[in-house]
């Protein structure tokens, strides 16, 4: 594993480098560095599991911790537009992050399988959102794949990030939605990509998901994304919602333009400002790792550039894995992240003449 460039970062993050090349067996560094296959979920990666809250923790699991609350590389605004040109650089920043998977054996609820779009893809246990149910000994009712994210300065439940929809899961996300208070749902999958990637989980014009209905108030095209006005209605309650449906995202790449991702995020980050429900922002992709990690990390270090005129990629991303682990799953989506805030930065020095 390549050394990183983190210079705000303690004495044990050494260790978890130390104990990274001495378990070279069970190392999380993506093989394929030099690779566009950024959606791609690697499966021999995420047998390594470094839990971030277990009782006992071994001294991998305890060096890993430490990295994912303490590294860190700010980024002025020259430095951000230097580092996106040193792309080796990135990548071996990229791999020495913990991937923070859990052990299935860690999250006692019997049959979960059943509602996980892929087995290695769990959420972990300290920060994922789980479901009121009638009975508070029915586990799988209340078991849903998806976490808490915090936000800037660590705002707690910013979003949530989880899979796409299942068929047998789609009233459980609908309950979510609802229960949760979200003002917005970010969808950045399309349906099938050689495989399903998530199920058409919204009606035509009106549908009943469990307790929820949804109505479709209105859609609008754009280039890259579509938007639905929704209602959402339980019992005598009623609340509006929007939902982005972004399908510009290519199959087994990244895009060749950050702009329209900017524009979403732009987009979805004013209807969360101005909507009544103060609930997290629901981000879902397929497996709720990797477009949906770039996505809330982009809409992080924009907030940050914009507020500290500097960014700390490295750092959000330890963050967003401390919540839910593998978020930007490649070296390829970290990347596109830095070019995304490049992006960002550009609009923001025209802006202010600098």
């Amino acid at each position: 594993c390549c050394q990183t460039s983190s210079k705000s970062v303690s004495s044990s993050l050494t260790s978890w480098k130390k104990l990274k090349s001495d378990c070279s067996s069970s190392c999380v560094c993506p093989s394929r560095r030099g690779s566009n296959v950024s959606l791609v979920l690697d499966m021999s990666a995420l047998g390594s599991v470094e839990p971030l809250n277990v009782a006992v923790l071994t001294p991998r699991e305890s060096a890993a911790r430490e990295y994912l609350l303490s590294a860190g590389r700010p980024l002025t605004r020259q430095h951000l537009r230097d580092v996106v040109n040193n792309t080796h650089k990135l990548h071996a920043e990229f791999t020495e992050i913990p991937m923070n998977f859990i052990d299935p054996k860690d999250l006692d609820i019997p049959n979960h399988g059943t509602k996980n779009r892929y087995k290695t893809i769990l959420p972990n246990p300290h920060s994922r959102v789980i479901l009121k149910s009638k009975s508070s000994n029915d586990l799988l009712s209340s078991y849903i794949n998806a976490n808490y994210i915090r936000g800037y300065l660590g705002d707690e439940k910013a979003f949530i990030a989880t899979q796409g929809p299942m068929v047998n899961t789609v009233n459980d996300f609908w309950q979510m939605a609802w229960q949760e208070e979200a003002p917005v749902i970010v969808m950045i999958t399309k349906l099938k990509e050689k495989n399903e990637k998530c199920v058409l989980y919204w009606p035509e014009k009106r549908g009943i998901y469990g307790k929820i209905e949804v109505l479709v108030n209105s859609i609008r095209e754009c280039e890259h994304y579509t938007t639905r006005s929704l209602t959402l209605k339980c019992g005598n309650q009623t609340r509006l919602l929007q939902h982005y449906w972004y399908t510009s995202w290519p199959d087994h790449k990244t895009p060749d333009s950050a702009m329209p991702l900017l524009q979403l995020m732009a987009d979805v980050e004013t209807d969360r400002r101005t909507t009544a429900a103060m609930g997290p922002v629901i981000v879902h992709c397929s497996a709720g790792i990797g477009r949906t990690g770039c996505f809330i990390a982009t809409t992080i270090g924009c907030r940050q550039l914009q507020l500290e005129g500097v960014v700390d990629v490295l750092s959000i991303t330890c963050q967003l894995r401390a919540d839910r682990g593998g978020m930007i799953q490649t070296g390829e989506q970290y990347e596109f992240v830095h070019h995304a805030l490049t992006l960002f930065e550009a609009r923001l020095s025209a802006e202010t003449g600098q």
